[in-house]
């Protein structure tokens, strides 16, 4: 087996698990320690006691302070999206041996439609990717597309990883209803909608949208909720209802207790950065509406939950998730269907795969 260190960045909150960026990191540090590696979880958190910095988080994984970590004692460093990467290199780690880099959204050298960087963001990204194409012995990207776009730029085709989002197999049980009021549908939009700073179209575009879709459910009997982090202060109240950013355990009883999963995209598509609540929604039975754009929104219809409208047509997608609220839907299968291929340990076997085979 092998011993594994994971990094992304430098803020004190990590352990929070309220971004899917947050939950993707423990959940395969978690998933790899379970398949028998020993993994450590870099962070920089302040709870950190000087005699006592190793947090026991269960069988085989450890959460370790960021600045003491000895490098050289772990077979392989797990960073994650362009940032870990950066990270790695400035706590003098990026001359490891073994380093697997995993990205959210791989750049061009251009910008490019459907991927929401530009300018000097997009050429910060892009020199990232250039370095750690000539130093990591892997890279992990999120769809095919992506797959696509880092190999025209890059090459090595051979040290691609495919390794997707995905939900958990086991979630909470159902709890009391967490919703501030009754209403008759409710309409659920769970995930980042970004700011200013990390992606300022993408939370402008979103939040347009949002507005827009919640004054259509509105005339349809239906209620609109966002829930997670992001700027959301352009969010129209009267149409709109704010929940928050919870924790990853307490956002599972917001999706037990909707009635429909929403989707709108922050573009007419996405070239390469898939959508992780489409797993989440699947994951608990819930029916899903989602503009067209996502390359993996192929789920929904696999799963037989949900439709898929054409991109733009807020209209249509209020009308449908009116109706799916109402509708008859085999949930059963849904989630059978991503418990059999769409978990965080189905996801973890690609690494182990490539761990066992070049880690003595």
């Amino acid at each position: 087996m092998a011993r594994i260190v994971t990094v992304y960045n430098t803020e004190r909150d990590a352990a929070r698990l309220e971004d899917m960026s947050y939950i993707r990191w423990f959940k395969i540090s978690a998933a790899l320690a379970a398949l028998g590696h020993e993994v450590d979880i870099a962070t920089a958190e302040h709870k950190f006691r000087l005699h006592q910095p190793i947090h026991e988080m269960g069988p085989g994984l450890r959460r370790v302070p960021l600045s003491r970590v000895r490098w050289g004692a772990y077979d392989c460093v797990k960073t994650l999206f362009h940032q870990g990467f950066t990270t790695l290199t400035r706590f003098g780690g990026g001359g490891h041996r073994f380093v697997i880099s995993k990205l959210g959204s791989v750049v061009g050298s251009q910008d490019t439609d459907g991927i929401y960087f530009y300018g000097r963001q997009r050429r910060h990204l892009f020199a990232t990717q250039r370095r750690i194409a000539a130093t990591s012995r892997y890279v992990t990207v999120l769809s095919e597309p992506a797959r696509q776009l880092w190999i025209a730029h890059h090459g090595r085709e051979d040290a691609v990883l495919l390794v997707p989002g995905a939900a958990d197999r086991d979630v909470p049980p159902r709890g009391e209803d967490p919703y501030p009021d009754r209403e008759p549908v409710r309409c659920l939009f769970a995930g980042n909608v970004y700011t200013s700073r990390t992606q300022a179209t993408a939370n402008r575009v979103l939040i347009e949208k949002l507005n827009r879709l919640g004054a259509l459910l509105d005339q349809r009997g239906a209620r609109l909720y966002v829930l997670g982090p992001g700027n959301v202060r352009m969010l129209d109240p009267r149409h709109v209802t704010y929940l928050g950013s919870v924790s990853y355990h307490a956002s599972w009883n917001y999706l037990q207790h909707a009635h429909v999963g929403v989707l709108v995209a922050p573009g007419p598509f996405l070239h390469n950065n898939e959508s992780t609540k489409i797993y989440h929604y699947l994951r608990v039975g819930l029916p899903i509406v989602t503009e067209a754009g996502y390359p993996n929104e192929h789920l929904v219809t696999e799963s037989g939950l949900g439709h898929i409208v054409a991109n733009g047509d807020l209209t249509a997608l209020a009308d449908r998730a009116a109706a799916a609220a109402a509708a008859s839907w085999d949930r059963e299968k849904a989630v059978a269907f991503i418990l059999a291929r769409h978990t965080w340990d189905t996801r973890a076997a690609v690494y182990d795969r490539v761990l066992r085979a070049q880690v003595a």
